[in-house]
C-alpha cells in the first residue's frame, strides 16, 4: 500500500509491516443472487476485520496488511472470472464489488470496514482506487478520465479522481476536502469507465409489463412492453455521463424482445420517412411528459429503458429514446442538439425534409421527439427554439457508412 501525496509517492510498508500468523482455516462459501445470477465466494475467515476502523493512517495501513496477509486472491479470481464471463462493464463491476464487500461486511452495521473491504476489492481487481480520510469520513475515489458530470472529483498529479460514495456523505461540502494525500495500493493503475454497453440478463420472471399506446394517422398502436424494477437498481448512483454514453446504453434482452419486432412490425411496408416519422411519434406521445425538477427533484439523465420504465420523462429523455430506436432500425445518421432549456434530435435521410440542420456540409432533418403545443412534423423545428443558439453535442455515424 501507498499513501501518495499530491506530488509524489511514499511507500510505508517497510515502517508500517505488520507481523501476522494465521490459520490454516478453511474458507466459508458466501452466496448472493446478482441480477439474476448465485454468485458464490469463498471467504477466509482471515479476511475479516475484527477492530473497528479509526480514522488515521497507520490503522487503514494495518488493516490493509491484515487483508493483503490473507487469501484474498480466489475472491479476486472470482470477480474477475464473473467480470469477463457477463462481460460486465466497470460500473457493472462496481455493483458486484459493492455486494461482495456487503456479504462481507454489511454496510449497516460497519460503514467503514464496508467501504475499506470495497476499495480493497476494486483496488486488488486492478482499478487505482484511494481513499481519503477527512472529518471521521472515509470517502473513496477512482480514477476516470471521462466526462463525467453532476458528482465530487478530485485532482492528482493531472489525473481525475471521481468519489464512489459521494451519495452516503449528502450533507458533507466535497470543495473542502483535502486533496494533498490519498490512499492507493501501488500495483493498482487501471482507469475506471462508466460506459455501459452490455446490460445483464436478469431472471424473465421478475419483468412486470407496462402497456402504452399512442395514435398515428386513423390507427390506435397498444405495446405490452417487459420492464423490471430492476433497471432502476443499476442506475441508481449513477452520475451525469456524456451523450455519446447514456444514448447507447442499450435494453435488456426481454425489453428488446418485447418492443422492438413489435415497432418493426408496425412500420414495415412504410418509406423510411414514415417509418422515422412513426417512432417520433411513438417516442412523443406513448409517455406521459414532466421535467426532472418535479420528477425527481433535480436533473435526471434516463438511459432509454429507464424512459420506457418511468411514468414520467423529459426532452433529454425522450431524445435518448428516440436515437436508440431510430439507430436499431434504421442506424441511420443522427446529431443531438443541445439547447439553453431543451435537448432535440436531427436525423440524416437521403433527401432533407423541411428544417434542416446543416453540420460537418450534411443537412440532418429535425425531428422532435418531445410533445409541444402543436403536432410537429418531421423538418418543424418548436417556434420558441428557431432564434435560440444550439451545441451539436454527440454526432452519431454508423460504422458501416
Amino acid at each position: 500500500m501507498y499513501f501518495i501525496k499530491r506530488y509524489g509517492f511514499l511507500k510505508l510498508s517497510a515502517l508500517l509491516m505488520v507481523l501476522c500468523s494465521f490459520t490454516n482455516t478453511k474458507g466459508q462459501v458466501r452466496s448472493f443472487e446478482f441480477y439474476g445470477h448465485t454468485f458464490n465466494i469463498d471467504v477466509d475467515p482471515n479476511i475479516i476485520l475484527k477492530n473497528k476502523v479509526e480514522f488515521n493512517k497507520e490503522h487503514i495501513s494495518s488493516a490493509y496488511h491484515t487483508l493483503e496477509a490473507s487469501n484474498y486472491q480466489p475472491i479476486i479470481d472470482t470477480l474477475l472470472a464473473f467480470q469477463k464471463k457477463k462481460q460486465l462493464n466497470d460500473w457493472l463491476f462496481y455493483q458486484l464489488i459493492r455486494k461482495t464487500a456487503e456479504t462481507i461486511c454489511a454496510k449497516k452495521n460497519n460503514y467503514e470496514q464496508y467501504t475499506l473491504y470495497k476499495w480493497f476489492l476494486l483496488g486488488k481487481s486492478g482499478y487505482d482506487a484511494r481513499l481519503i480520510l477527512a472529518d471521521n469520513r472515509i470517502i473513496m475515489y477512482v480514477y476516470n478520465n471521462e466526462k463525467i458530470f453532476d458528482i465530487p472529483y478530485l485532482m492528482l498529479g493531472g489525473k481525475k479522481y471521481m468519489c464512489l460514495n459521494y451519495h452516503d456523505y449528502i450533507h458533507t461540502n466535497f470543495t473542502s476536502i483535502p486533496d494533498t494525500e490519498m490512499i492507493g495500493i501501488a500495483e493498482a493503475a487501471k482507469p475506471f469507465s462508466y460506459q455501459i454497453t452490455k446490460m445483464p440478463d436478469f431472471n424473465p420472471s421478475n419483468y412486470g409489463k407496462k402497456q402504452v399506446s399512442f395514435k398515428y394517422g386513423a390507427q390506435d398502436y397498444h405495446f405490452d412492453i417487459k420492464v423490471s424494477p430492476e433497471v432502476e437498481s443499476i442506475f441508481k448512483n449513477y452520475p451525469g455521463v456524456d451523450f455519446s454514453y447514456y444514448f447507447n446504453i442499450p435494453l435488456t434482452k426481454e425489453t428488446y424482445g418485447s418492443l422492438i419486432p413489435t415497432l418493426k412490425k408496425n412500420i414495415d411496408g412504410m418509406s423510411v420517412k414514415n417509418g422515422v416519422n412513426y417512432l417520433m411519434k411513438f417516442t412523443r406521445y406513448a409517455f406521459l411528459y414532466e421535467n426532472d425538477r418535479e420528477n425527481f427533484g433535480k436533473e435526471k439523465r434516463l438511459s432509454p429503458e429507464q424512459t420506457l420504465l418511468n411514468p414520467y420523462s423529459d426532452c433529454d429523455d425522450r431524445a435518448a429514446l428516440f436515437f436508440y430506436l431510430v439507430k436499431e432500425i434504421y442506424d441511420l445518421p443522427m446529431i443531438v442538439l443541445l439547447y439553453p432549456t431543451h435537448v432535440t434530435m436531427a436525423v440524416q435521410f437521403d433527401k432533407p425534409f423541411g428544417k434542416t440542420i446543416n453540420y460537418n456540409n450534411r443537412a440532418y432533418s429535425i425531428c422532435e421527439p418531445t410533445p409541444q403545443l402543436n403536432d410537429l412534423p418531421i423538418g418543424k423545428l418548436p417556434p420558441k427554439l428557431r432564434k435560440e443558439a444550439y451545441e451539436v453535442v454527440y454526432a452519431y455515424e454508423p460504422s458501416a457508412k
